[in-house]
Formats: C-alpha cells, sequence, structure tokens
C-alpha cells in the first residue's frame, strides 16, 4: 500500500539500518534474537528518535518555522538529536529540560554536553513546571520578535513523527525478503509511544500479523495503552478511515526498576555482562532495561510461540553518565592489570 505520506520528510540518518543476529545470546536463551541497529543511524543524530525527527522537522521547513522548541528529560537523546539535527538544517533550536536541581556546569555530559556543543539554547525547568505551557510561552515571545517557531512533543512522539516508524516497519518487511525469514515478534522500549505506534500501525495496515512488544521504561502499563492509542487515533486518515486494531497493544511494565533514568547495579552488571557476550552495549535507560526484560521473559515461557524475535536497538550510548560508570567500575576494575 503506498502512503505519500511518507514521501514527506528530509533525509538526515543513514539508512535502511542493518539487521544482525545475537549469535550468543540467540545459542543461551534458545530463540533466534535479532537486532535493527538503529544506532547506526548517524553519530550525532544516533537513535530511534532521527527517524521521527525527519518527518517532523520537514513539516516544520513546510510550515515556515525557523525555530523549533522541544523537551525532555535531562539527559534527552531526542532533545540531543533534535539540536543536532536543527544545525544541519539551519534552524534555531530550543530545548527545554527537566531538572530537579538543575546541574552545575561541571555536571552537564553525555546528551547534555551535545545539546550545548550543537549550539541549541537550553532551558533548565522544575519537575512541576508544565512543559508544554513554558514551550508554548517561549513560542508566543518569539512571535513578537517576528519568529516562527514549531513545536514538538517529548520524543517527537506524536502523529506526524511517528510516520518515521510506519517507514521502519517496512523497512524490516524488506529486510524479512531479502534475508528469506519472517520475525514473529517485534521487540522495543517504550520511553514516549511514538516508536511503538509507528510500528503498531503499519503492522496493521500490512497485516503482516507480528505481536508488537513494549518494554517501559517510565509509566504503568495503562498509561502507555492510552498514550499509544491516543496516536493512534490521530494517525488515522478521517477521509480514507483504516480498520485500526488497537487492542492488541502490548506493554510490560515489570521491568522499570527504580522509576525512568534510575539503573541499580544488577540492571549495570547485566549490560556488563552482555557487552562481553555480545560485544553490542546498551544504555541503562532504554534498551538496556528493555533488553533486559526481554531476556527474563523469554526465560519465562512469554516468547515461546515465537521462533524469530526482532529487538529494535534505539540508541543511547551518550546516556551513560558518571554515575553509570561509576556504578560499572565496581565490576570492571577486576579487569585491570
Amino acid at each position: 500500500m503506498k502512503n505519500k505520506l511518507l514521501t514527506k520528510k528530509v533525509e538526515l540518518a543513514n539508512l535502511p539500518t542493518p539487521i544482525q543476529k545475537m549469535e550468543a545470546v540467540s545459542k543461551r536463551l534458545g530463540k533466534n534474537i535479532f537486532l535493527k541497529r538503529d544506532d547506526f543511524t548517524g553519530m550525532e543524530v544516533s537513535g530511534n528518535k532521527i527517524r521521527k525527527l525527519e518527518y517532523a522537522l520537514f513539516d516544520a521547513i513546510k510550515q515556515g518555522c525557523d525555530t523549533v522548541i522541544t523537551t525532555g528529560a535531562i539527559q534527552s537523546n531526542h532533545c540531543r538529536a533534535t539540536a543536532f539535527a536543527c544545525a544541519r538544517l539551519g534552524l534555531s533550536c530550543i530545548l527545554v529540560l527537566r531538572s530537579a536541581d538543575g546541574p552545575a556546569i561541571e555536571d552537564f555530559e553525555g546528551n547534555t554536553f551535545f545539546d550545548l556543543v550543537s549550539g541549541a539554547k537550553v532551558y533548565l525547568i522544575e519537575e512541576d513546571v508544565d512543559a508544554l505551557d513554558f514551550m508554548a510561552s517561549l513560542k508566543d515571545s518569539l512571535a513578537q520578535e517576528g519568529k516562527k517557531a514549531y513545536l514538538i512533543p517529548v520524543g517527537a512522539s506524536n502523529a506526524v513523527g511517528s510516520l518515521g516508524y510506519r517507514e521502519c516497519f517496512r523497512e524490516i518487511l524488506d529486510q524479512e525478503k531479502a534475508m528469506d525469514l519472517k520475525f514473529d515478534a517485534i521487540v522495543l522500549a517504550v520511553g514516549s509511544g511514538g516508536t511503538y505506534a509507528g510500528l503498531y500501525f503499519e503492522n496493521q495496515i500490512q497485516k503482516a500479523g507480528k505481536d508488537i512488544w513494549g518494554f517501559s521504561v517510565s509509566k504503568k502499563e495503562e498509561e502507555f495503552v492510552q498514550v499509544i492509542q491516543d496516536i493512534l487515533a490521530n494517525m488515522a486518515d478521517p477521509n480514507n478511515p483504516e480498520d485500526i486494531d488497537n487492542g492488541m497493544i502490548i506493554i510490560n511494565d515489570r521491568y522499570i526498576g527504580e522509576g525512568y533514568a534510575k539503573t541499580t547495579r544488577e540492571e549495570i552488571f547485566f549490560l556488563l555482562d552482555l557487552a562481553a557476550e555480545s560485544a553490542v552495549i546498551f544504555d541503562p535507560c532504554y534498551t538496556g532495561k528493555a533488553f533486559r526484560g526481554l531476556c527474563s521473559e523469554i526465560g519465562k515461557g512469554s516468547f515461546d510461540k515465537y521462533e524469530n524475535i526482532l529487538f529494535i536497538h534505539t540508541g543511547g550510548l551518550f546516556g551513560w553518565t558518571k554515575d553509570h560508570r561509576k556504578l560499572a567500575m565496581a565490576s570492571l576494575k577486576q579487569q585491570l592489570v
């Protein structure tokens, strides 16, 4: 099925991203585990967010906007990708980052450091401040200066941004044909819902029959189901309504751990063991929690009916902060000789 919407984007990511089998992990778990390497979409713009931004920023340019305003947590991968994408396209970028205390300048690292390197203007707001209201007020202020701002929600998770993962799903179907196999389930971390919604929507449109598993890194199952259902409703074409069954959304919220962006020693050690086994690095906030959830659920029998499982590696390498590295060194220091 051809969809004109999927051609309306700017090209920023290195696509298509490869699919690789995790041989050692597959052997250990008794399943064929594959990675969709969306951590390979670029360097500065690495990760899944750039697929969404290709559509969102096309929309911004089409509307004649000269400034992009978006928001996220203090170590937001989305905000870093937005900042560099805007720099590449000649757009001004304003980031509204949530921070409980507001880090000292020497604490800017990882994504936050690169936010500044990109040339973006950064506002730090406290947890109780409404980010959307703050962004709207910035937009109004810019309008008084004769500038036009485009607002992007957290993670670019709306109907426009999710087009990026409708496109990704079609990319996966093409790769299945080339590899002569079929993925029974697609698994990913869910932090704002847009990536999941795009994959789910296109799975329904294509009648591909895959189960889409999302592992929450923050919200309860019912909250994310509602978020995703809202995005799906906004993605539907009112002039050509598609038959979308939103009752097959699978969200697992049992691997959030101590909370969003909080990581335990056990979670860090899991990632270290996995890296040594597979030569793949996941981040502690998103992909690490989700892949740990996948491995645990395979052990529980939740994936018994699947033979080939595709995990979307959504990036996040810049999210390894000094606190995570400090935890990791408790294990790694024994390798020093």
